[in-house]
Formats: C-alpha cells, sequence, structure tokens
C-alpha cells in the first residue's frame, strides 16, 4: 500500500516518536518536495494565526500545516515565544461578586496577575537565549519555509532590552521585519519604535483594523524610515475605503507584508467571508503585484467562520489556489 504525501504526513504525525524527530528535523519528512507558493513572482504567504482553530495549534503544528498546504513563507503571532519558552499568559476571568451596577466606575489598571505575567515576561525576554530563535529558524528552513515577519507588541512601559529582544528574535528567526498593531494616538511610542528599527537596520509594518484610513499610517512613517505598513486588505475595505489599488501603488515602499482577507464593505455589513464572496479586490490587487513586480509577502489570514466539515487547514489550501489562480 503508498501513501500520498498528504496521507503519510497525519501518519506520522500521529505517532509521538515520529512527531519528536519531525520537530528536530521536518526536512527528514517532507524532503521529497518542498513547498512552493511565489507564484509568477508574488510571495504568497500565511499567518500562524490561520491555524488557531485546529486541534494542535503550536509553532511546530503550524509548520506541518504549511508544508501540507504547500505554503513556503509565514508571519509567526507569539507562539514561537511561548515555544522558546515565555511564561504563560494567565486566563483572564471576571472577579467574584456582581457585576457593577450600571454607570459605576470599572476598575482601572491592569489587574494584578497580568501585571506578575508582564513582570516575568519582560525578565524572560532580557535574558533567554536568542539562539533558542536560531533553532526556530533552521527548523523552519529545513522544511522549506521563510519566516518572513515576526509579529510582537511593543509598549512605552517596556525597557530599551525589551525592544532589542524584539528586534533580535526577529533577526535570528530569519524575518526582514516586525509587524504589530497600530498604536493609535500614541505618537512617542512609533517615534521610539521607529528608532529601535534604524537601531536594529529592520522594517516595522503597523497592523490597522477597522479604524484605517488613507491616512494612518503617515504620521509614523515620517517619524522614520523603518516605520512601515502591514496593510489588511479587508480591513480596509471593511472600514469604508474605496482606494485600495490607489493606496498600493502609492506606498508600495512602505508595505512590510498585506493581509490578505475577504470582507464586505461598510454599506453591506463588514463581514468577513470566504474568498470571492466579499468586496476586498483580492484578485485586483495580488494582480497589481505581479504587474508591478512588488517584493512584500502577500499572507493568506483566514478570519471566516470555518464551514461545516471542513477545517483551518483546508481552508487556507482553498485561498491559497485562489491567489495561484489570480496570478497564473
Amino acid at each position: 500500500m503508498r501513501y500520498s504525501r498528504r496521507e503519510f504526513g497525519k501518519l506520522a504525525i500521529s505517532s509521538l516518536p515520529v512527531a519528536a524527530a519531525v520537530a528536530a528535523n521536518p526536512a527528514r519528512l517532507f524532503a521529497a518536495t518542498k513547498p512552493n507558493s511565489k507564484f509568477n513572482g508574488v510571495q504568497i504567504g500565511v499567518i500562524s494565526y490561520s491555524y488557531r482553530q485546529m486541534p494542535q495549534h503550536g509553532v511546530l503544528d503550524d509548520l506541518k500545516y504549511m508544508v501540507e498546504n504547500g505554503i513556503n513563507a509565514c508571519e509567526l503571532e507569539t507562539i514561537q515565544e511561548e515555544w522558546a519558552g515565555a511564561p504563560k499568559r494567565p486566563m483572564m476571568q471576571r472577579p467574584a461578586g456582581p457585576p457593577p451596577a450600571a454607570g459605576a466606575p470599572r476598575p482601572s489598571g491592569p489587574r494584578p496577575e497580568m501585571a506578575e505575567y508582564n513582570e516575568a515576561l519582560t525578565k524572560w525576554r532580557t535574558t533567554m537565549p536568542i539562539s533558542k530563535y536560531e533553532e526556530l529558524r533552521k527548523i523552519y528552513a529545513d522544511a522549506g519555509v521563510w519566516i518572513y515577519a515576526f509579529k510582537a507588541g511593543l509598549t512605552m512601559r517596556m525597557p530599551d532590552a525589551e525592544f532589542d529582544y524584539v528586534f533580535n528574535a526577529a533577526k535570528a528567526c530569519g524575518a526582514n521585519h516586525v509587524t504589530m498593531e497600530m498604536p493609535d494616538g500614541q505618537p512617542d511610542l512609533t517615534k521610539r519604535i521607529g528608532e529601535f528599527g534604524a537601531k536594529h537596520k529592520m522594517m516595522i509594518g503597523y497592523h490597522a483594523h477597522l479604524q484605517a484610513l488613507p491616512t494612518t499610517w503617515d504620521e509614523a512613517c515620517a517619524q522614520s524610515p523603518y516605520n512601515g505598513i502591514n496593510l489588511d486588505l479587508g480591513h480596509y475595505t471593511a472600514a469604508g475605503n474605496k482606494d485600495q489599488i490607489e493606496f498600493v501603488k502609492k506606498h508600495h515602499d512602505r508595505i512590510t507584508s498585506m493581509h490578505l482577507k475577504d470582507r464586505k464593505s461598510k454599506e453591506h455589513g463588514e463581514a468577513n467571508t470566504p474568498w470571492g464572496e466579499g468586496d476586498t479586490p483580492l484578485k485586483e490587487v495580488l494582480q497589481l503585484m505581479k504587474k508591478e513586480g512588488y517584493k512584500f509577502p502577500a499572507t493568506i489570514e483566514v478570519e471566516y467562520p470555518i464551514p461545516d466539515g471542513s477545517d483551518s487547514v483546508k481552508e487556507v489550501g482553498k485561498c491559497l489556489a485562489y491567489a495561484k489562480a489570480a496570478l497564473a
């Protein structure tokens, strides 16, 4: 009996000894065919968050899914820190007792358990061996996957050493940029981040949700040539913007990577949808990237509800097929 590559992968991972061997060297499992999701010059990748609903969602589990999908590039979102030994984030629970009465002030500031966690995380980040991320880079590279972006959160409360950690960790993983949420109304923070980007010669791509406007990134980009744009095409559409093509043309040299998802426009309800069912010009923007030779990666991010009978790996595969067809 002969197994397909997918069947063999599932069989092998189900065996704990083999899973341990794959963790040490994933190339052993998939040496025959390396993944390739670069089509006509456009690099399609995936954010690890897309696999969050799989039964196992760790940094090595997600690598297996990426290889199964045939994807050779990715953005990692936080799960790499857990793998590297970071303290676990506490589960947030409602405080005991009845909820506050209407109009009553709510407790302000971080809860004690979060303050303790943040302190422990800072200590870990500023003392952990960065070689752990070099190990992760090798595991991914051996399986044929490039880690191009390292997602993190940076705040003004963090010491300089923690800022250095984020950039050093990203470099050790092989990434060429850091991604993070846009800190609205915090110009001092984006200025500080830009200064660290200059220090480490690494771009930062700021990610916006429904607050995205054509001018959202202007101040940060003016502060530093290392401040850039992690454009989310779906969120940008759902926010009510109509200039997606023009925005990409104008800012292509500051876009570090772009999230791909399909969403309905503001007037149509903003819902996340399977690709091709929303109002986001995915095909048009991908074809623009192909025509103009833009080199920033386009990142699949699955946020629509997973249909019955499917799973995240299958849905990422559908998105990849859509992108490949658009770039044919």
